[in-house]
């Protein structure tokens, strides 16, 4: 008989080798949570500017686009887009 026979499916490793594992679990776990983050601000600044792209698309016969007060619009658009990328709960 050969000791192959009796290998139960284990290898001893040292402390160090386990403390590896567990530092890089640690951080992909760190690396999900700031990727979930990062989706979830990608997809709210989507929906954000979606609806601007649609109403600039409505009537594409007419030449003009009336935007009244679009200065402060834009201004205040700026600023929510700033606050989404800023946002830690974003």
């Amino acid at each position: 008989m050969t000791d192959d026979i009796f290998d139960f499916g284990f290898t001893a490793v040292t402390e160090d080798d386990l403390q590896v594992v567990e530092t890089s679990r640690t951080y992909v776990q760190e690396l999900e949570q700031k990727l979930e983050k990062v989706d979830k601000k990608a997809l709210t600044i989507y929906n954000a500017i979606i609806p601007l792209l649609d109403n600039l698309r409505k009537n594409p016969e007419k030449e003009y686009i009336l935007w009244p007060n679009r200065v402060s619009k834009i201004d205040a658009f700026q600023d929510k887009l700033l606050e989404i990328l800023d946002g830690e709960d974003n």
